[in-house]
């Protein structure tokens, strides 16, 4: 059983994943329409299904656990980008924010010595790790590319390797 304190812990992590979602769909229409970026298009509507799933399955874990999960009211995301390099300091800047929540379920976790909450949130820790390194590699060839535009035709038809490295 879910402490209140627990419950609400994740519920606020329930809305941040999606937040992130609908950020990363955001990203993902302003990128459909700049020329040339289909690959960068696919990987932020990519970005938004995972987050989706990551709210949906902190959901049913509080359900689960004799919680109820709280289906969040949403903010209007950004819907425009002065840049691709200023979406992906977003993105990045997102993740950061993810794992800081994460972290911070995990703190609550073993306060509380809830520990079938902390074994389950391992797989978010893990998952961060992964996430915010591809933010960090994606925002550094971002870097080195500068406005060099044949740099920027590879990294759009290499992103969705990326993430298998």
């Amino acid at each position: 059983m879910l402490s209140q304190r627990m419950q609400e812990a994740l519920n606020k992590q329930v809305l941040m994943e999606a937040q992130s979602s609908q950020a990363y769909l955001a990203m993902g229409s302003w990128a459909d329409i700049q020329p040339g970026l289909k690959g960068v298009t696919k990987f932020f509507f990519k970005h938004s299904d995972e987050e989706r799933m990551h709210m949906l399955k902190l959901i049913h874990y509080i359900n689960e656990r004799g919680g109820f999960a709280i289906v969040p009211a949403l903010a209007q995301p950004v819907l425009t980008f002065p840049s691709l390099k200023k979406a992906f300091e977003e993105l990045f800047a997102h993740e950061v924010k993810v794992s800081e929540g994460i972290n911070e379920l995990v703190d609550i976790s073993l306060q509380e010595k809830d520990y079938a909450t902390h074994n389950f949130l391992q797989w978010y820790v893990n998952e961060q790790i992964e996430e915010e390194r591809l933010a960090r590699e994606c925002n550094d060839k971002l870097e080195l590319i500068g406005d060099d535009k044949s740099g920027l035709y590879l990294f759009d038809r290499d992103i969705m390797t990326m993430e298998q490295e």
